[in-house]
């Protein structure tokens, strides 16, 4: 089946196709990528990506047989600090104007409990693609109480070493390893 992409991040997220699954639409506006990294031992700092939205293919039936790829616009890129945002879409950085956008496309789910999975596939960062598996937490599938359709929320977590990435810039004094965190809500549009 194949890839459907959308519009995100990081870091991100999720699954591997069937068809038997069903074609979902992430929900931009509850959907949130976030990024986590130490600055010279003494602060965590936390940023996120804005504009996240896409779809993806879930298979509620057999969650191992769905699969997901994403892509993350890189400038929207938000600490709250508009000159560290503009440092990190830098050339020291991220390198907003060479690579404007991130990618996750899902190769395999493997699914734990009943409440988790680990959904491995490959990101591509600045250029460079890496293996990267998400430990994912299933927030809830059912039907969405407004729109009446079916629904789905996960949150995503994986921590990554930038450098692997070529954004190497000023490690260790600032952290290489890179914690990714999503949490994703997405539906079945209506027909």
């Amino acid at each position: 089946m194949k890839y459907i992409y959308s519009s995100l991040v990081v870091l991100g997220l999720l699954f591997a196709g069937s068809a038997q699954a069903e074609k979902y639409n992430i929900d931009g506006t509850h959907t949130q990528v976030r990024f986590t990294y130490s600055h010279f031992g003494f602060s965590n700092i936390t940023g996120r990506f804005d504009q996240v939205q896409g779809e993806f293919d879930l298979d509620t039936a057999n969650l191992a047989k769905s699969r997901i790829a994403i892509e993350i616009p890189i400038a929207s890129i938000s600490t709250g600090v508009d000159k560290l945002d503009a440092h990190l879409q830098s050339a020291d950085f991220f390198d907003v104007a060479k690579y404007p956008t991130a990618r996750f496309n899902s190769k395999s789910v493997h699914v734990v409990n009943d409440k988790e999975l680990h959904v491995s596939g490959e990101l591509t960062i600045h250029g460079v693609t890496q293996p990267v598996t998400f430990t994912v937490k299933i927030n809830r599938i059912g039907e969405h109480p407004f729109k009446k359709v079916p629904a789905a929320g996960f949150d995503a977590t994986a921590t990554i070493k930038r450098s692997t990435f070529g954004i190497g810039g000023y490690v260790p004094l600032v952290s290489d390893e890179v914690t990714l965190s999503i949490t994703l809500e997405a539906t079945v549009p209506k027909s």
